[in-house]
């Protein structure tokens, strides 16, 4: 059903096509032509382009394959069971067993020392974790509405005279 739906959808289209060219082609000739003979001569060339376009399309077209689909009988398939899920569950038969030349998968993350200026994040670094009584200590006042952090300095007048350099040097 929908296969003839797009058929039709492409036809459509195609005389769409067809149709926009022998327009423009008969504005052509019709200002072209002279005085009398101008609605003449652009129905005419209206005409041949239009069926020129449309032969020209439906050659373009005839060379896809179309596809044919299989009907899907379900009569082919047994019925369904409610009894029969004790084949869809997994038992320690279905388990792989690793043979003995296979290694174990050890996944080991050893870095380096990191430089001071590297940019690699270490998310579990035991030197950078704080210790429970830290944790305990920041959990205890943020619930007692603790000392707000401090506010950070205000940058702005050093921001300031580090453009006013970057002018002046431009300059």
């Amino acid at each position: 059903m929908r296969g003839a739906i797009a058929l039709q959808a492409e036809g459509a289209v195609d005389a769409a096509a067809a149709s926009s060219l022998a327009a423009a082609l008969a504005f052509v000739a019709f200002r072209l032509a002279p005085g009398a003979f101008a609605p003449a001569s652009a129905a005419a060339v209206a005409a041949f382009a239009f069926v020129l376009c449309r032969k020209a399309l439906a050659r373009v077209g005839a060379g896809r394959e179309r596809y044919s689909v299989p009907v899907f009988d379900i009569r082919d398939f047994e019925p369904f069971e409610a009894g029969a899920l004790d084949e869809l569950l997994l038992t320690e038969a279905d388990r792989l067993q690793p043979d003995a030349n296979q290694d174990a998968l050890v996944l080991d993350d050893i870095l380096a020392d990191i430089a001071a200026d590297s940019r690699v994040v270490q998310l579990f670094d035991p030197t950078a974790m704080p210790t429970p009584g830290q944790l305990q200590a920041r959990v205890d006042r943020h619930l007692d509405g603790g000392t707000p952090r401090p506010a950070s300095p205000d940058a702005s007048e050093a921001l300031f005279a580090a453009l006013a350099d970057l002018r002046r040097s431009l300059r």
